[in-house]
């Protein structure tokens, strides 16, 4: 993926955004970012979070299924976190895959999420999937189901109760959107 640099927006602190492949040296703020969401969130349903060498691990199997996991950098520190996986390991499958999207909470509302998700999208496409879907934790969880909706995201479901954290039922959102061809075409021969 290429480098994106943008202006801040009017009213955000930062001076400029760059939307980057994430590396190695990233999986600290990328691990201190995602324990926050699992320690006081409901859009993961991890109760415990994973330490730094699990995060890494994971950040290794979406790379090696040839897949974008990017870094939203302010002013030079990451404030955010992207990337799409298989949705389902079965064959069947190989063409969806699952976005997962992180904000650090004092960077949140700045439109972070939305240049993520936008180059996420490019990236999933560029390598071959052609359906997107989020599985979005609590439907209370307006801004991630906003933005899903604004990228063109639709709602393909709601599974009720289907998660227990922090005293409560929690619900899970689907959200789809067709990537390129989506399923207009078939996929090219032989994969």
């Amino acid at each position: 993926m290429s480098e994106r640099r943008s202006n801040a927006m009017p009213g955000v602190e930062c001076a400029s955004v760059l939307i980057r492949d994430s590396c190695e040296a990233d999986l600290v703020p990328i691990q201190a970012i995602y324990a926050h969401h699992v320690r006081h969130g409901s859009a993961s349903f991890e109760l415990d979070p994973p330490d730094l060498v699990e995060m890494g691990r994971r950040r290794s199997d979406v790379l090696a299924n040839g897949f974008p996991y990017l870094v939203a950098e302010c002013d030079g520190q990451v404030q955010g976190y992207a990337y799409v996986n298989l949705f389902r390991a079965r064959p069947a499958y190989r063409f969806s895959v699952e976005n997962s999207i992180y904000i650090a909470e004092a960077a949140q509302g700045r439109g972070l999420g939305r240049k993520l998700l936008e180059a996420l999208i490019e990236g999933a496409e560029a390598a071959g999937a052609r359906q997107m879907l989020a599985v979005i934790g609590d439907s209370a969880n307006t801004a991630s189901i906003g933005l899903h909706a604004a990228c063109g995201f639709r709602f393909a479901g709601l599974l009720q109760a289907s998660g227990w954290k922090f005293g409560r039922w929690v619900d899970t959102v689907l959200m789809q959107r067709a990537l390129g061809d989506g399923a207009l075409t078939e996929p090219p021969p032989g994969v």
